[in-house]
């Protein structure tokens, strides 16, 4: 007589899994499958276990897969092993997913695993050379639908990257902001307490939206801009539809939530009677320290006029830290112009010389100058009666030239003479005042 026996399992039977799973782990062996996968599978998919009177001795789990079948889980209690009890479970398996039809049993097994004859008793056959990766996915199915209830969405990889130059902003952001959300456990081991919300303040059009969207790619969160002209629609009234905004925002598991022109509603508060901002600039007060509570969430509050804010919105306690964002340095604007030079142009245009007569400029101002050679360039060509650019021999289209196939640096310098830079110097003096008096890094 064995002493035990192998059933399906029932669902008094999951704290028995549990258990061996834990069991598991307290071995040094981690688990490949999250013990939340593997419960889910004992529920929804074939799983049996073997039992000694009322005692889990041992659990198998397997879960289909199109034409193929993968063992979630496979534990035995440690004094219950060399009895057979491994090998009868896998066989016990493929037993039960008969007329399923898929075309291979597998099994992926921490490499900490040595006893694996129950495998090879099975009749299961070890394959070399391979590599197992894994991702996790940033937001499950289930938070989707909050998601896009809330205008919100996971932005592309790569977008942090793709910030050029900014070096001493980008710098500041990831050492302040990215690494000890993204680090957490290292950061408490530090004494480090990751931030839960700041304020980017700068000129108009310095990309302090793109570096938040940026920060949600690094950190792989999701991204929800709150629109404060747009929830002032609301029946419930500015200062409510905020409220019940944050309040969805509170389900998600990991966010950055950017308010920009955060100044809409958080000025300074003043007039007798109050005017009726003052309010919702309240509700803001408050739903700020409730938002703090959450782990895995950033508030990025943005503006143009940083001085215009109430000053109790700006205090210690509310925001981790003020970060400047100024205009773009040269290596910035050089990645700009590069992005907007078409590849026909490549190597024909004198990009130094384009960063070098737009400084002062911001991304946009960039951009606008861009496509306003670009323009002058198409319009150029069409009156002299070019319908397609000729092939070049070497595949760069030479400086100015009557043929070239796209535009040259003389329209893009013509352009950039004409385009009114957004942030005047006086503007500028004030970022840099505000810097001194009110920035906290």
């Amino acid at each position: 007589m064995t002493g035990w026996r192998i059933r399906d399992i029932h669902t008094d039977d999951l704290d028995g899994v549990l258990r061996l799973w834990e069991q598991q782990r307290a071995s040094g062996i981690e688990p490949v499958y999250a013990l939340a996968e593997v419960l889910s599978s004992c529920a929804e998919d074939i799983a049996v276990v073997a039992v000694a009177g009322d005692v889990i001795v041992g659990a198998a789990v397997v879960r289909e897969a199109h034409n193929q079948a993968w063992v979630v889980f496979h534990a035995v209690d440690g004094e219950w092993r060399d009895r057979g009890i491994g090998s009868a479970l896998l066989r016990e398996l493929e037993a039960r997913m008969a007329g399923h039809n898929p075309a291979t049993l597998s099994a992926l097994v921490p490499v900490e695993v040595t006893r694996l004859d129950a495998f090879r008793n099975a009749g299961f056959v070890e394959k070399k050379a391979l590599r197992y990766f894994e991702r996790t996915v940033p937001v499950q199915r289930a938070e989707y639908t909050q998601l896009e209830a809330l205008g919100g969405r996971l932005m592309p990889h790569g977008l942090w990257d793709a910030v050029g130059g900014m070096r001493r902003e980008k710098e500041m952001l990831e050492k302040r902001l990215v690494m000890p959300l993204a680090r957490p456990e290292l950061a408490e081991q530090y004494g480090v307490a990751p931030p839960r919300a700041v304020v980017l303040f700068g000129p108009p059009g310095t990309g302090k939206t793109t570096f938040a969207k940026a920060i949600a790619s690094r950190l792989e969160w999701a991204f929800v801009e709150v629109f404060p002209s747009r929830l002032a629609a609301d029946p419930a009234g500015l200062a409510g539809a905020l409220r019940e905004t944050f309040q969805r925002i509170d389900e998600l598991e990991h966010a950055v939530v950017l308010i920009d022109e955060v100044e809409e509603i958080a000025s300074h508060r003043r007039g007798d009677p109050p005017s009726p901002l003052q309010g919702v600039t309240s509700e803001l007060l408050k739903i700020i320290p409730a938002f703090r509570d959450r782990p895995d969430r950033l508030l990025v509050c943005a503006t143009n006029f940083v001085r215009s804010l109430d000053s109790a919105f700006l205090r210690h306690g509310r925001f981790d830290y003020v970060i400047p964002i100024g205009l773009p340095d040269a290596e910035a604007r050089a990645a700009i112009w590069e992005r907007f030079v078409p590849a026909a142009s490549a190597g024909a245009v004198d990009v130094a010389a384009l960063v070098q007569a737009s400084e002062g400029f911001t991304p946009a101002d960039v951009e606008f100058a861009a496509r306003r050679a670009s323009q002058a360039a198409l319009e150029e060509a069409v009156e002299r009666g070019v319908e397609e650019a000729p092939p070049d021999t070497d595949g760069v289209a030479p400086p100015d030239a009557a043929h070239a196939s796209g535009p040259t640096t003389r329209h893009y310098l013509d352009a950039i003479g004409t385009t009114r830079a957004t942030v005047s110097a006086e503007v500028v003096q004030e970022f840099l005042e505000d810097i001194d008096a009110i920035a906290r890094l």
